[in-house]
């Protein structure tokens, strides 16, 4: 049976069942799930479940063997290389190329379903799960939440191991990153309403911070829930900077060619009686059949480095799969 799943802020994990009624727009009330790709191509990405449920435990969990494959530098470091180039030639200021790590075996959904009942509490549990194939991950990123007239969201950017605390605060490179992320969201946004920056803070997900900055925005009018997502998605620290259809058109391409899923940094969203809510879907594992996929993506700028890139992007995968393992 497809289900979706979609962990609330108050902390609680909701999901639905299908069967599902696939809609191009949010019903008037009620529940719906929003699940889309990356390049948002999905004609009806509403999804209303034939019933929903706040799991209060997690499911029974089985065996779980996966054995991975380590993702190959040169394709990495060709698609930098290029990334790099564009950025020396002025054509983009960053982009965020996503290695993907690949592994076959056998575990259920509902094992690793689990596991995300023991993460942090500043990760969100989400997710998809189909007859034979799905994703299932757990972000600190919200694309936005949409309420009552107002917008809610964030930059989230910048790495760092946790115990690097001291130093990162001060890391002139992740600062700048960041800094491309909240600033070219809160333009995206000056001109709907007025907009509320926060003090950028640092996020601790245990393992990993970021940098972190809150912004809100009162609108000055309705604005529909596509237009708000088009307008967001990619978030800048997903997507490319500045944002073109040429490009996005680039970014799709690396990612091709780095096998990411096209789930993976999408929006996945619940609508709950006018109330919506976006994650950005990173920090996931996908599957189809017995192949699985664990993707991470990384800013790179022009202080970015090729080593000290890959290095994050392992970190960040050894901190999925941390996650994934905790019930196992």
């Amino acid at each position: 049976m497809e289900r979706a799943v979609f962990g609330t802020r108050t902390g609680d994990v909701l999901v639905g069942y299908g069967p599902f009624t696939a809609l191009a727009e949010p019903p008037a009330g009620g529940v719906a799930f929003y699940k889309n790709d990356f390049s948002l191509s999905e004609k009806k990405p509403w999804l209303v479940p034939d019933r929903v449920e706040f799991l209060n435990k997690a499911p029974a969990s089985g065996e779980c063997r996966i054995q991975w494959e380590e993702p190959d530098p040169v394709r990495f470091a060709e698609v930098f290389r290029e990334v790099s180039g564009a950025i020396g030639q002025g054509m983009i200021e960053k982009s965020v190329p996503v290695v993907t790590e690949k592994g076959k075996g056998k575990c259920s959904p509902d094992t690793l379903l689990a596991s995300l009942f023991q993460i942090p509490k500043s990760l969100r549990p989400y997710g998809w799960i189909g007859e034979e194939e799905g994703f299932l991950g757990a972000t600190p990123e919200v694309l936005f939440r949409y309420f009552d007239g107002r917008i809610y969201t964030m930059a989230l950017a910048g790495t760092a191991r946790s115990e690097e605390q001291r130093l990162f605060a001060v890391d002139d490179k992740e600062i700048r990153e960041h800094e491309f992320v909240a600033q070219t969201l809160i333009a995206k946004l000056s001109d709907l309403g007025m907009v509320v920056r926060r003090v950028r803070d640092i996020l601790d997900l245990g393992r990993l911070i970021h940098f972190q900055t809150l912004i809100n925005v009162e609108l000055y009018q309705y604005q529909e829930t596509k237009t708000l997502i088009e307008r967001l998605h990619p978030t800048p620290a997903l997507g490319p900077l500045p944002r073109t259809p040429e490009t996005i058109a680039q970014l799709k391409d690396w990612r091709e060619r780095l096998d990411c899923p096209v789930e993976f940094g999408a929006p996945f969203g619940l609508f709950r009686d006018g109330d919506f809510e976006a994650l950005v879907a990173i920090r996931m594992v996908a599957w189809k059949g017995n192949d699985f996929a664990l993707p991470s993506g990384c800013g790179v700028i022009q202080e970015s480095r090729l080593v000290n890139e890959w290095r994050e992007l392992a970190l960040k995968r050894n901190s999925v799969r941390d996650l994934f393992e905790s019930s196992q």
